[in-house]
């Protein structure tokens, strides 16, 4: 399985392969009880085994984003919704620097959903 969700990203073209690397480091990081796994084909992160966001990149403009399972719980003017009901992803611009106080507020307040009992874990 390591293997398998290390290959999604060694196989991914820079400069996208950098910032999944830096994205994934970065929600490991959050919290000792975030995992990772792979779910239809894609980097899935648990808290407690219970699913809260994926990376992936575009299809039409190739660009890397996280998606937030429980998005319709938090509000931020960078989130989209598109035609979701529950997820809302942050698209990352992989030629720019991350938006680190973004992607950390919004980690934050994804996983206090599951932490504040919120959202089952």
């Amino acid at each position: 399985m390591q293997d398998q969700l290390d290959n999604y990203y060694l196989n991914k073209e820079e400069p996208n392969q950098s910032c999944l690397l830096a994205l994934r480091a970065i929600i490991l990081q959050q919290d000792p009880k975030v995992s990772e796994t792979r779910k239809w084909g894609m980097p899935c992160f648990c808290y407690n085994k219970k699913m809260f966001c994926y990376l992936w990149t575009d299809k039409k403009n190739n660009e890397p984003y996280i998606l937030f399972v429980e998005g319709k719980h938090l509000n931020h003017p960078l989130l989209e919704e598109g035609n979701r009901a529950r997820m809302k992803i942050l698209r990352i611009n992989p030629n720019k620097d991350i938006p680190i106080e973004v992607v950390y507020e919004l980690l934050k307040e994804a996983l206090d959903l599951y932490r504040n009992g919120v959202i089952k874990a």
